[in-house]
């Protein structure tokens, strides 16, 4: 676990929006954490700062994020290129022909549970080892989107 965030991984990051290729929302990471800030330079959503709701851990080239949601356990993957921008990764089970895909493949591998929360928010818990996360990253289930940084 770390309880800092290492320099070379903190400082500014933007994303591109696929459509009008602008930049859009920034990431701003920190040795505490982090939080976005909106293209207004407004603060949105909520910080993260480590503590026991935030927990950050580093294995193989890639940062695992794990953070308390409606009391559920998320995990987010964080890959540092040599470039400086980041990979920001999960497993993405928005679209629903997609999650029946992923986790028909899934409950292959391990046991999946289907957590329903007060909000109607669903969660879908597994509980990999270490080697069964490091195949479902090496097997493309986390995917994501890129983050170019723009400032140390």
């Amino acid at each position: 676990m770390l309880k800092e965030i290492p320099a070379q991984l903190q400082g500014t990051y933007q994303t591109i929006d696929e459509t009008t290729g602008q930049f859009s929302d920034t990431l701003i990471i920190e040795s505490w954490g982090y939080h976005f800030k909106d293209k207004r330079e407004k603060d949105w959503l909520t910080r993260g700062t480590i503590s026991d709701t935030l927990v950050i851990k580093f294995y193989q080239n890639y940062y695992f994020v794990n953070f308390k949601s409606n009391g559920q356990w998320v995990l987010r993957l964080i890959q540092q290129e040599s470039s400086g921008n980041i990979r920001f990764l999960s497993i993405d089970l928005k679209d629903d022909l997609r999650r029946k895909e992923i986790l028909k493949k899934l409950k292959r591998k391990m046991s999946i549970k289907e957590v329903h929360t007060k909000e109607d928010d669903m969660f879908y818990q597994i509980n990999p080892t270490t080697d069964q996360l490091m195949l479902l990253i090496k097997e493309g289930y986390f995917t994501g989107s890129r983050l170019h940084k723009i400032k140390s």
